[in-house]
């Protein structure tokens, strides 16, 4: 009876902030991380994250049936190549699998921030949103990265330049350039990572701008009334 109770609370709480639980799960990701490489188990953990990380961000961006369909259509394909990947240890699954999880990233991020910007009332969930989407837009910009080291090999340098980038390594570049802290221990060198950095460049500025400073603003007038 008070596991039942317990599920119940927890079920109310997923219904009304949806937004909160992906803020958790992504930044809970950064936990295990550290511990992924290119040994079998690395994947493994890999591939797992993905699994529960991708549906719960097409759960979240679940406002209509045509905007589901789509991100379905982008996650499924995504997790289907995670998992032939991890069954016949090849890299290239992995690469394809970047490729759908940055589109459906970016589309996520781009559901949230028109549901964040459908009305003049900002709500708890929205507020969670808001970090919600900033860690989309990082990891699908960190995809996107991913993406182009495998077709533009050397295109990030930086401690031991003569190696690929590590996917934190990458996604710490995605977050220092999104969030314009600047740290530069990882560089693009090739054009398309320059363009790329560069859009996420124009994303961490447009976004900060137009929906976090609004969110604040409205929050404040709120207060005031």
């Amino acid at each position: 009876m008070e596991a039942s109770a317990h599920l119940h609370v927890w079920g109310r709480i997923a219904r009304r902030h949806p937004s909160a639980f992906l803020l958790a799960a992504q930044l809970l990701s950064l936990v295990l991380y550290p511990l992924m490489d290119e040994t079998p188990t690395g994947r493994l953990l890999f591939g797992a994250v993905a699994v529960v990380v991708v549906p719960l961000t097409v759960w979240v961006v679940n406002r209509s049936q045509f905007v589901s369909i789509v991100a379905w259509l982008l996650a499924i394909p995504a997790i289907l190549l995670v998992g032939y990947g991890i069954a016949f240890g090849l890299h290239m699954p992995f690469t394809l699998s970047a490729m759908f999880e940055a589109a459906l990233y970016f589309y996520a991020a781009g559901s949230l921030i028109a549901y964040m910007l459908h009305d003049h009332r900002v709500s708890a969930d929205e507020l969670f949103a808001a970090g919600a989407t900033f860690t989309l837009l990082a990891w699908g910009f960190a995809y996107a990265y991913f993406v182009c080291q495998a077709w533009y090999p050397g295109s990030f340098i930086g401690f031991e330049p003569d190696r690929a980038r590590t996917w934190l390594e990458l996604l710490f570049y995605s977050f220092s350039n999104l969030s314009a802290t600047g740290i530069g221990d990882t560089l693009p060198v090739s054009s398309p990572a320059r363009v790329l950095t560069m859009l996420e460049q124009l994303a961490g500025v447009g976004y900060i701008a137009a929906v976090v400073s609004r969110l604040i603003g409205l929050t404040i007038v709120r207060q005031q009334r």
